[in-house]
């Protein structure tokens, strides 16, 4: 029942070559690891503004689009 909600409420998007590719141009850039690169920039490509995670840089702005957010810091 739960997951059924969060994709009536979540834009559901799926990972093209060009995606994969653009993580690839990430993944060198800022030297994050393949997986961590394709979850950035396939939110750059749906033009997310954050992305939430305790896996990379908190505070990181990527492409000067999308900020890297750990919700688990400690304000």
């Amino acid at each position: 029942m739960l997951d059924r909600y969060f994709i009536d409420i979540c834009n559901v998007s799926f990972h093209e070559i060009e995606t994969i590719k653009y993580s690839w141009k990430i993944r060198r850039k800022y030297s994050y690891s393949y997986w961590d690169s394709l979850s950035i920039a396939s939110a750059l490509e749906n033009n997310c503004k954050a992305l939430y995670t305790e896996d990379m840089q908190d505070g990181q702005i990527i492409e000067d689009k999308l900020t890297i957010i750990n919700p688990f810091k400690d304000n």
